[in-house]
């Protein structure tokens, strides 16, 4: 009885602990997310031509579903930028929002397919200088995309990541475009929004419990809703506009939430368009997840490890649901992930609650949403991109040489000049320069006492050695002994022979002799 009473005690005890744990870090996590999701949800869908709900179905499906059954601890899904473009051209090649849908569905099917044959392992070859140029690139876009939400000039849609846009402007001159018409509300409320984050977030005030418990996220999205109220009572030319603030859609306006579900039209199952657009869907969902569960694990702060086959089998099966049900196709999205990540999120229960409230807030509370000033979302979403893009990751790679800083800094150009897989891609090329270069270098040392010199061949040397080799070669003076040893080779390419076979030639001109180990001419 007393053993009993003992291990109840103790399970009380570890439970107690666990709620204590999960309010004060991933619950409090799970709110910023949420605030930082809803307009991109929302953003993105406008911008794909697709209806407003159904990016807000797959916010929910990516915070529940892929919450649930990755083996990500902090990643978090949702519809993502980098298929906008997709999204929009299939809506308009195939004719209909629910044709487009059996593509989704499809693309959800190949995705599980994928993670079943282990194409997972791809994101385990992606440099680390370039994961970190592409969070930090991603910071820099979202300070850029944000300024002009934050003044209240909103034409371009939420969560827009590339550097031209589709009304014909660009990051730029969005930004020239939005000091002519900006609102002096906005701007109050944003630069307000600003200053009491940073000061949230300061040694000074979290010392006390309040700003511990309570995320300055929140803090900043009430006092905007309250600002303008008071904009809107007393000092009405500082009021902000209604297409000033979160647009969501509301039940009331259709009778039944059963009216926002739309379905894939499966009598369009014989057209080749389907097919492609389903495949294309599929790949460049899954090397957005990629990229976005390994710049996750990079910034974790446990240095834990995601199973990638896994978590392309939990987005192929969101993927369907959210085909099926009439949502956006989903990635796991780093703006999300590190924004749940920096607010101290340790499972992946921040990222299913803030699923849940997504799902709540916009079935029951989206008048409270409809009162959002955009320009507190942006305030937000700016000091996430600081963070992301602070001055102290450029100055910390930097310190590791240029093999990585120029990697780094390559993709941060790249991803803010382009998009994200295109940036991704220039930042590799670069990365893979330095690896071929460093192991050029490698395959080859020349050390020298006085005129004796060997030449040493450490691994399997190829035509793509040969300049390597003529370097070393010419740095040799007349007069010298040289040994040439293949030893440790267990194969030299016929130019490497010939190019030895040159120098012994011109060497018998300036009185060098050379010695060759276990190398045939």
């Amino acid at each position: 009885m007393l053993n009993y009473f003992h291990v109840l005690t103790k399970q009380r005890i570890s439970l107690s602990m666990n709620l204590r744990n999960y309010w004060s870090s991933d619950f409090r996590s799970s709110i910023i997310v949420f605030l930082v999701a809803l307009p991109l949800c929302l953003g993105i869908a406008l911008a794909s031509g697709a209806p407003l709900f159904s990016g807000l179905l797959a916010g929910i499906i990516g915070g529940i579903v892929v919450g649930a059954l990755s083996g990500s601890p902090l990643s978090v899904s949702g519809p993502a930028a980098g298929l906008t473009s997709i999204v929009a051209a299939s809506i308009i090649s195939l004719g209909s929002y629910q044709a487009f849908l059996l593509c989704v569905v499809i693309a959800g099917i190949l995705q599980i397919f994928l993670g079943y044959i282990k194409a997972g392992s791809i994101g385990h070859f992606f440099p680390a200088s370039v994961i970190k140029g592409m969070l930090a690139g991603i910071g820099l876009i979202l300070i850029l995309k944000q300024i002009p939400h934050a003044v209240g000039y909103d034409i371009d849609f939420e969560g827009d990541q590339g550097f031209f846009q589709g009304d014909g402007q660009n990051t730029f001159s969005e930004i020239m475009n939005a000091w002519g018409a900006f609102s002096p509300g906005a701007i109050l409320v944003s630069v307000l929004s600003i200053v009491i984050l940073v000061a949230w977030d300061s040694k000074r005030l979290q010392q006390y419990k309040f700003f511990r418990i309570i995320p300055g996220a929140l803090a900043v999205v009430v006092i905007g809703i309250t600002l303008n109220a008071f904009f809107n009572s007393y000092i009405r030319y500082l009021m902000i506009a209604q297409k000033h603030m979160v647009a969501v859609p509301l039940l009331s306006e259709s009778g039944s939430i059963s009216t926002f579900f739309v379905f894939p039209d499966f009598s369009f199952w014989n057209n080749p368009k389907i097919y492609f657009a389903a495949v294309t869907i599929a790949i460049v969902a899954s090397l957005e997840t990629l990229l976005s569960i390994e710049a996750c694990d990079k910034i974790d702060p446990y240095r834990r490890i995601t199973p990638l086959n896994r978590e392309l089998k939990a987005q192929g099966v969101a993927n369907f649901l959210s085909g099926l049900l009439g949502g956006l196709p989903l990635t796991s999205v780093i703006v999300r992930s590190s924004t749940n990540i920096n607010n101290g999120a340790r499972s992946k229960a921040s990222t299913i609650t803030h699923g849940v409230i997504l799902l709540l807030m916009v079935s029951f509370f989206p008048m409270i949403l409809k009162m959002i000033p955009l320009a507190s979302l942006a305030a937000i979403l700016i000091v996430v991109g600081y963070k992301l893009s602070s001055p102290s990751l450029y100055k910390s790679t930097y310190a590791k040489g240029m093999s990585q800083f120029l990697p780094f800094v390559t993709t941060v150009v790249a991803v803010t000049f382009t998009n994200l897989l295109q940036g991704v891609f220039m930042g590799i090329l670069v990365a893979v320069f330095f690896i071929l270069r460093t192991n050029f270098e490698e395959a080859i040392i020349l050390v020298n006492q006085g005129n004796n010199y060997l030449i040493k061949m450490t691994k399997d040397v190829s035509f793509l050695n040969k300049a390597t080799l003529r370097k070393k070669l010419l740095t040799i003076p007349p007069n010298s002994l040289v040994t040439i040893d293949g030893s440790q080779s267990n194969f030299i390419d016929a130019d490497i022979r010939e190019t030895i076979e040159d120098f012994m030639k011109e060497g018998e001109t300036k009185d060098i002799q050379v010695e060759l180990k276990n190398i045939s001419i």
